[in-house]
């Protein structure tokens, strides 16, 4: 079989990162093997202490909302405290993960395929932590379906002249483009799955999210054009999502902040952070 015989890379004495021509048994063994497999005790120790942040994380937020938006430091001149550092620092870690994904597929750059799955999730993830900022720092959360450009009970509409209004719209398109994408590339794997799956639970289950997957040629052409219209989505979503959120200070009447400046700024360092939390990630998995 082809790339059976694994190269040991004589730098750190363990098999190399990409074999040079793995054969299709070996990448499917390669995708279904975190989901076969049964976890190490590793794993749920990781787990443990996450579900104790995200524990945290729910306390804080029960503090918040019983005591106000003062603990951020919000107060009457400072109109952006510790929520907006979250934010901003959240919805640059995400796009990277579209970015890579995304232009390095239009450009056809075949060696995507060792980090896109990961860097997609990393997106999901961050978008996911962003959005959670705007929804809780206006300090009465229960309300934020008023930013939503629907009918409520005073007959109120948003104030689209608000960036943070802005923010919502953008970030949410955003993760809703980033969601589709990573989940049209999961599609074949999801099959593959699906066929392996020992019970009943897990075939229904991986069957649903398949939708019907055969691997057909005309399964694939649809496929690709789904995929290329995504990536081709995505790609300005990243330079238009992150200057939207540079607005937040760019269209403020502050001196030093009241700049043209801003939109590409905050696109460039949202890159380079993105990249750098994708390169962060995945060497601690590589290593661990």
């Amino acid at each position: 079989m082809a790339g059976a015989v694994t190269d040991i890379d004589p730098v750190v004495g363990r098999p190399a990162l990409v074999d040079g021509e793995p054969g299709f048994h070996g990448i499917t063994e390669a995708v279904c093997r975190p989901v076969e497999w049964k976890p190490p005790t590793g794993w749920y120790i990781a787990l443990a202490i996450s579900m104790a942040f995200l524990g945290l994380f729910g306390v804080s937020i029960a503090w918040l909302v019983w005591e106000g938006t003062g603990i951020w430091g919000n107060n009457q001149p400072v109109a952006w405290g510790w929520p907006i550092v979250n934010f901003v620092f959240w919805v640059g870690i995400g796009h990277a993960g579209t970015l890579i994904s995304a232009v390095l597929f239009l450009f056809r750059q075949k060696w995507r395929t060792s980090i896109n799955r990961a860097a997609e999730a990393m997106t999901l993830f961050a978008v996911a932590c962003a959005l959670s900022f705007p929804t809780i720092h206006t300090g009465r959360p229960w309300l934020d379906y008023w930013m939503m450009p629907v009918p409520n009970q005073m007959a109120m509409w948003p104030q689209f002249r608000s960036p943070l209004m802005w923010d919502v719209f953008a970030v949410s398109i955003y993760g809703l483009v980033s969601l589709l994408f990573w989940y049209v590339g999961l599609i074949p794997d999801l099959a593959t799955l699906r066929d392996r799956a020992k019970t009943r639970i897990r075939q229904v289950s991986y069957g649903i999210f398949a939708l019907g997957w055969r691997g057909s040629m005309r399964h694939w052409l649809h496929y690709e054009r789904a995929y290329l219209l995504l990536a081709g989505l995505a790609t300005p979503l990243v330079l238009s999502v992150h200057s939207v959120v540079s607005f937040d200070f760019a269209v403020s009447i502050l001196p030093g902040w009241h700049t043209t400046i801003f939109p590409p700024y905050f696109v460039a360092g949202a890159i380079f952070s993105g990249f750098a939390m994708v390169l962060t990630l995945m060497l601690i998995a590589r290593k661990v």
